[in-house]
């Protein structure tokens, strides 16, 4: 069973009466920069177990009446078409996903912002078809200087020139895709003209990691250095908290230093600064919540692995750098662990050995049990080490054949000769499918579809890079897949 370290009802309602009393101590309106993974936040979940995925959704609902939702998105963005890695979608597809996704939830979507506008063809376009839509957009536009410029950027031709963002309720939560998109140049320049309105107002950063209350080389600490590896985030102790209170306590590097910049917007736009220090402006109560240290210090070291294969398979694949590999085997040496530790490692490289160097994959099963696949002519190694796996957890014998060749066979030849794929090995999601065809026939095939849920939370180690297909299915069941960095074939180009 896995274990838990974090008490999650503790969280939601430490972290939403935290939220409240700084709308208060702001005289009722706060906007909140919104950092992180707000739906599907399965980083945290991992590195704190017991931590839901949506938990941080699940605190806003507590909230609702008071919350409304503004989505920034960098125009340069718009016109780039970047994408969210994790996703596999724009950053303007996922303003319309996350829309929808916190709308289904019962919160209210105010605006979007299009930050850094510059009159860039594709997000005028945008633009356009969010307002055909209904959705209110508002322009913020580049500022020369920022954020040095504190004169310059606090003036008309500043904040000034950008729109004011007509909000109606208390709690301003201000979301984006993803890093860079310009959250809290939005927060200030609403401040900015709050303070000309006469509107008392007040801005927080709501971050998740680091956890400032947790010492500064806490193994989950370091896993979100892993997780940021590629942004060269760096966790430090905040100066300026220790100057002010004679704690300790930990930031991460881009807030420490853009902290005496922000300290003197905060002084130009108000006269006086809230803050003392970068943790004064968080509002952060995971910390608090840690029921079992020991677990998510575990659990933070196995995340760090996790992270080094994703690393190295990014760097293979040519969508990552060395350096970040380079600091990721930095962070794994100052938490003492190496690839050693992550069983199904060895598993799946002596499987792959007994077959020959074909494709094997091994699966470590929530009650410790590691489970094995290889590659034939019908499924591929993921495949065969899934459905290895829900034998076992559905109590079935090994060598039992769930899914027949005559319902396997028809799929083989839509792949190859109709769709022309090479590869007529079953991927999982096909594998699921199939399944759940034979589960119509047979009590057997039933028994262990039923047993696909009980996999969330396994480990998996797969010993080549493997199709996204396959990773999006592993991510969808729970399970945590790691890849060696090695292509099944020597072609160059590969899906």
């Amino acid at each position: 069973m896995k274990k838990i370290g974090f008490d999650n009802d503790k969280y939601l309602t430490m972290q939403s009466e935290m939220i409240s009393k700084r709308i208060g101590e702001f005289g009722g309106k706060l906007y909140l920069e919104f950092g992180g993974k707000i739906f599907d936040d399965f980083h945290a979940s991992r590195v704190l177990p017991g931590f839901a995925p949506d938990s941080k959704l699940q605190m806003l609902k507590k909230l609702a009446d008071d919350v409304e939702v503004v989505i920034v998105i960098n125009s340069s963005d718009i016109e780039n078409n970047k994408i969210r890695s994790d996703l596999g979608i724009t950053y303007d597809s996922d303003v319309l996903r996350l829309i929808d996704a916190y709308r289904g939830a019962g919160l209210y979507v105010g605006s979007v912002v299009l930050a850094q506008y510059a009159g860039q063809n594709v997000a005028r376009a945008f633009k356009e078809k969010l307002e055909a839509l209904g959705i209110k957009v508002f322009i913020h536009y580049p500022i020369q200087g920022y954020p040095y410029d504190v004169t310059h950027i606090v003036s008309d031709e500043g904040f000034g020139k950008n729109e004011y963002i007509e909000t109606e309720r208390p709690l301003v939560v201000v979301s984006a895709p993803g890093p860079g998109s310009g959250k809290m140049a939005t927060c200030l320049s609403q401040l900015y003209h709050d303070n000309k309105r006469g509107v008392k107002a007040g801005y927080a950063k709501f971050e998740t990691f680091p956890i400032w209350n947790l010492p500064l080389k806490h193994p989950v600490n370091l896993a979100y250095e892993a997780a940021t590896a590629d942004l060269n985030d760096v966790n430090m102790i905040d100066p300026y908290h220790l100057e002010a209170y004679g704690k300790t306590t930990v930031n991460y590097n881009r807030d420490v230093e853009v902290f005496p910049v922000l300290n003197a917007i905060f002084e130009k736009i108000e006269g006086v600064s809230p803050y003392k220090s970068p943790t004064d402006m968080g509002v952060n109560m995971a910390g608090y919540c840690i029921s079992d240290d020991e677990v998510t210090r575990e659990a933070s070291k196995a995340e760090i692995i996790r992270r080094y294969f994703a690393a190295m398979c990014d760097t293979k694949q040519g969508r990552g750098k060395k350096s970040a590999v380079d600091k990721i085997v930095s962070l794994m040496n100052q938490a003492g662990i190496s690839v050693d530790d992550r069983a199904v490692i060895g598993v799946a490289a002596k499987k792959s050995e007994e077959t020959g160097g074909q494709p094997a994959v091994a699966i470590e099963l929530p009650d410790g049990q590691i489970v094995t696949g290889k590659t034939s002519e019908l499924l591929g190694a993921s495949s065969a080490a899934l459905l290895n796996s829900v034998k076992h957890l559905a109590n079935l014998p090994d060598d039992l054949l769930m899914i027949t060749p005559s319902i396997i066979e028809p799929i083989q030849e839509v792949k190859t000769k109709i769709l022309k794929n090479h590869n007529p090995r079953l991927h999982l999601d096909e594998t699921l499918i199939a399944l759940s065809m034979s589960a119509n026939m047979n009590p057997v095939a039933k028994k262990a579809l039923e047993a696909v849920g009980k996999l969330s939370g396994s480990e998996a180690h797969s010993t080549v890079i493997l199709s996204q297909v396959d990773l999006d299915v592993f991510r969808k069941l729970g399970i945590n897949i790691t890849c060696e960095p090695v292509y099944q074939t020597k072609k160059l180009y590969h899906k």
